[in-house]
């Protein structure tokens, strides 16, 4: 048995290497254009995945585009542990802690409050309220991961990546605007800045472009927020295992996906001090590869005129989501006490 199994994998191997190889071609020439034109590379490679749309219909290359866009997502999740440790966690004192706990836990309940309202399951909320209040496209594609398997759920990825890589874009340029008028101090702008400016090379962009102390509070808060990622992640298991009951055949859904617990151990590794910072570095690469490689062969899998057909309403949750969680960390910084403990 071991033998055919080992058997199979240069076959394995030959049917998914086009789809892999054209999904990194495509991730490679976002990377470029981001590098060059300094707009977001996720939205790079959704544009450039869906003008290669051709290449997942019928073709050689549907398993590769179907694997990655499955597979290579979730090892990039798991890598996004090495961003985080527990040491940088604590250093930000209570305060900051408690303020994104509750600022994600509200935004995720309102995305979700209000997607049934609109007549959208509580999985499409949660995915639109987790891209929001964590760590935008990263988050979208690992919330999408751990959802229950849907006719919708890729395109409903996509629409968030495609809305909050824009969204996080402008926040980017608005929100050091809003900080400056409000009178907020470096500390307290960077708070602000990490706590709901949605991407986190959008949050770095906007808090170094105002002065070192604002930048390094702003990335400090921010990773926080990365570090919400592994119970919303938990929740959204636990949303799917209640969602498919009996009602499936086969064993039910883990609690917490492979890809979760790997992210959690690499957090706990990453905070002994062990992991060298060329291999942590080079593990955050692997993590963007993967991530930009996945949201390509998603881009590619889905039809443009599908996108046309969303409508107002989800874009108006997705707007409103933001609006929230600004106003609900200014309410903090004004009413909650502002610095780090």
């Amino acid at each position: 048995m071991t033998a055919l199994t080992l058997a199979g994998w240069p076959a394995l191997g030959r049917q998914l290497f086009p789809g892999v190889l054209a999904s990194v071609v495509v991730a490679a020439a976002a990377m470029f254009l981001s590098q060059h034109y300094g707009a977001p590379v996720m939205l790079f490679a959704l544009l450039l995945g869906m003008a290669m749309n051709f290449l997942s219909a019928d073709s050689p290359c549907t398993p590769g585009i179907e694997w990655t866009a499955r597979q290579v997502l979730r090892i990039g999740v798991a890598l996004l542990g090495l961003r985080i440790t527990t040491g940088q966690i604590v250093a930000m004192g209570w305060h900051p802690v408690g303020m994104v706990v509750a600022s994600v836990a509200l935004t995720i309940g309102l995305g979700i409050g209000v997607a049934r309202l609109m007549g959208y399951r509580s999985f499409f909320g949660l995915l639109t309220g987790g891209s929001v209040a964590i760590c935008g496209a990263s988050a979208a594609m690992a919330l999408s991961a751990a959802m229950p398997h849907h006719p919708m759920r890729d395109r409903a990825t996509l629409f968030n990546v495609i809305g909050v890589s824009a969204l996080s874009t402008l926040a980017m340029v608005v929100y050091p605007m809003i900080v400056r008028a409000a009178g907020l101090d470096p500390v307290q702008a960077g708070i602000f800045l990490g706590a709901t400016i949605h991407d986190v090379a959008q949050v770095v962009g906007a808090g170094y472009g105002m002065s070192s102390a604002t930048g390094d509070a702003a990335t400090f808060v921010k990773l926080l927020r990365v570090a919400m990622l592994l119970p919303v992640i938990a929740f959204a298991g636990f949303l799917t295992r209640a969602h498919q009951g009996g009602a499936v055949d086969g064993p039910r859904p883990p609690l917490l996906p492979w890809f979760a617990l790997a992210f959690a151990l690499l957090v706990a590794v990453n905070s002994t001090g062990w992991v060298p910072k060329a291999v942590a570095r080079a593990g955050m690469d692997l993590s963007q590869w993967c991530l930009v490689t996945s949201i390509a062969a998603i881009g590619m899998k889905t039809q443009l005129k599908e996108l046309a057909t969303v409508g107002w309403k989800p874009i108006a949750l997705m707007v409103g989501e933001t609006v929230f969680l600004a106003l609900l960390v200014m309410a903090w910084l004004h009413w909650g006490g502002a610095a780090p403990g």
